[in-house]
């Protein structure tokens, strides 16, 4: 009978490690790789955009499945199939950038990343991720 509890318990370790060990499956969407949300930041702020379950690809791209992202500042996602603004506070990365080097004014400030299609049309608010950050000087 101990036996049998032994290998039972061994086998319940075994089953939690490697359950442990395995990669954690992503949530589709887009995501902020940096900064963090709430991040004290100051200028130039590096931002990193990230996008799990669909492709990058530049601006014209007409594939299923494949995009670009946009920085909306102090902003909101815009609603699906509805074309991005491009203006000052709606920045456009249709060259496929994942990257890109942000100057705010000190203060706290919002920035929402929205995934869209090769003609800007907006993936909705399932493909946006908005979050706040406190620039100082």
């Amino acid at each position: 009978m101990n036996t049998v509890k032994h290998a039972a318990g061994r086998w319940l370790v075994a089953l939690s490690l490697a359950l442990l060990a395995m990669p954690a499956i992503a949530k589709e969407g887009v995501s902020f790789v940096t900064p963090e949300d709430g991040a004290e930041v100051s200028n130039p702020i590096q931002v990193e955009m990230g996008v799990s379950g669909m492709q990058v690809e530049p601006a014209g791209t007409m594939e299923e499945s494949t995009g670009h992202h946009h920085l909306i500042v102090d902003g909101g996602s815009i609603a699906k199939g509805e074309v991005v603004p491009a203006d000052d506070t709606h920045i456009h990365f249709g060259g496929g950038q994942t990257s890109y080097e942000l100057t705010l004014p000190p203060g706290e400030h919002t920035l929402t990343l929205q995934f869209a299609d090769g003609e800007h049309r907006s993936y909705g608010a399932d493909w946006a991720s908005t979050i706040t950050v406190d620039v100082v000087e």
